[in-house]
């Protein structure tokens, strides 16, 4: 009775407690789960003759030993390390373990590797395939691109649009479930219920490869003839706010990512980096002086060299004195008194709060990681007046590259802000394409102040 009652309590607790336990046991035992992982989407450029493969997906040989089906470890370990220029030792440790069932020996083979392993016959040693990223242009536009790094699901976006994009370019995974017989081998006729992974987006970028190698090619002589530690250059669509070439020195190999030492040159200065941007501010102050009808391309005032302020002098480039000047000469011989005079008109408030609709002080929205807003915090106090003169120059305050090109825009476009892009078209894996539309921000000068201010510049290069 004792024996029985213990019986149907251990029957009991098998067959209701434990049920959820036991019934997991059983179907990981019945079934083998095998992950097939989504390729990861392409990125493009643009091109005359079609979009340019930016970052592709590429197959790999890899070599690897089953320990335990070598019988020669010395023979194997010597003729492989031979092949694969691969320290012998080394192998030989991999094959210290003989219950090892896989241990690798070098990835990334190339054509000839592959061929002397071949050849070799040795039992034991096996290749096989491994998708890696591949960026085919090298260092074209690296500071764009980013990197992708290995890992789960198809790997993961290191900066740049790998990182911004990173979600669209994995796609999603799937679960292959099949029933297996006792010996682990899989029944062919049993039911195997399967989706297919989701393939990651392919991208293709605003950016013009021509247009984007052209520029590198003049930053990096620029960069060697100023012996200049960094470098960075846009050029972007006014019209459409497309970037059609980003370019940033030093740059680097995405293939070859890890070797770099410093890690700060995968920061994208253009986005990431604001600094004074100096006498380049001086046609936006004018614009707004201009829209505020404040001032005209003809408008004269006197320069006497020097402005001072609550205890600060301010003076022009070189200590220069040009007397009775137009707008239009205070933009050709970039004039720092001028553009105090022109802020002066405008006022401390209404020139802050033209700045900001400009761009300036906040994030353009571009598509790319770590983007930097810049600093009007010196704007802030109105009581302050040397700083609304030194920025007015372009000093005190700070923007990134991309939006003083922007603004740029801005003026050419007939005084409408666009949003700058970095992507054309995303192509989603069921077939279907998804054109970027311009976006228009907001409107920051009139046609008429952006018609005179484009005069006035033209004078300014001529």
């Amino acid at each position: 009775v004792v024996l029985g009652v213990c019986l149907l309590v251990r029957l009991y607790k098998t067959q209701v407690v434990e049920h959820g336990m036991w019934a997991q046991q059983a179907e990981e035992q019945r079934l083998a789960t095998v992950n097939l992982q989504a390729e990861r989407g392409e990125i493009f450029l643009r091109d005359t003759d079609g979009p340019y493969p930016l970052a592709v997906n590429r197959e790999y040989m890899l070599a690897y030993v089953v320990p335990k089906d070598v019988t020669e470890p010395d023979t194997v370990a010597l003729k492989l390390g031979e092949a694969l220029s691969v320290d012998t030792k080394d192998i030989l440790a991999r094959l210290a373990d003989r219950s090892d069932p896989f241990e690798v020996i070098k990835r990334k083979l190339s054509d000839d590797e592959v061929t002397r392993v071949q050849e070799l016959q040795l039992k034991g040693v096996a290749l096989m395939p491994e998708k890696y990223r591949y960026y085919p242009a090298g260092n074209l536009a690296s500071h764009i691109v980013g990197f992708s790094s290995l890992g789960e699901r198809g790997g993961a976006g290191g900066y740049g649009i790998e990182a911004a994009f990173d979600d669209e370019l994995r796609g999603f995974s799937a679960e292959v479930k099949q029933e297996r017989d006792a010996g682990g081998r899989w029944i062919a006729l049993s039911n195997r219920p399967e989706d297919a992974p989701n393939q990651g987006d392919a991208l293709v970028l605003t950016i013009d490869r021509v247009i984007q190698h052209e520029t590198e090619k003049i930053l990096k002589e620029a960069l060697e003839k100023h012996s200049a530690d960094s470098a960075t250059a846009l050029v972007m669509d006014p019209e459409t706010g497309k970037i059609l070439s980003m370019a940033t020195m030093p740059d680097f190999n995405p293939n070859e990512y890890a070797k770099t030492e410093d890690y700060s040159v995968f920061l994208n200065p253009a986005v990431s980096l604001p600094y004074e941007p100096g006498s380049v501010m001086k046609p936006i102050t004018m614009a707004i002086g201009i829209d505020e009808k404040k001032v005209a391309p003809g408008t004269e005032y006197t320069d006497t060299g020097a402005v001072t302020e609550s205890g600060y002098t301010v003076r022009n480039s070189e200590n220069k004195v040009y007397g009775r000047s137009t707008m239009t000469k205070v933009l050709e011989e970039s004039i720092n008194t001028g553009m105090i005079f022109v802020e002066r008109q405008v006022g401390h408030a209404v020139f802050a709060e033209r700045l900001r609709r400009f761009g300036f002080g906040e994030k353009t929205g571009v598509r790319l990681p770590a983007e930097a807003a810049g600093n009007l915090h010196n704007l802030d106090d109105l009581r302050i007046g040397i700083q609304f003169y030194t920025a007015a120059f372009g000093q005190g305050i700070t923007a990134t590259p991309l939006q003083i090109v922007a603004a740029y825009a801005a003026l050419a476009n007939g005084g409408m802000l666009m949003r700058p892009e970095i992507v054309d078209v995303i192509k989603h894996a069921d077939g279907q394409q998804e054109t970027i539309k311009p976006e228009e921000i907001r409107r920051v000068i009139s046609k008429e102040t952006s018609v005179e201010i484009g005069k006035m510049l033209r004078s300014v290069v001529v």
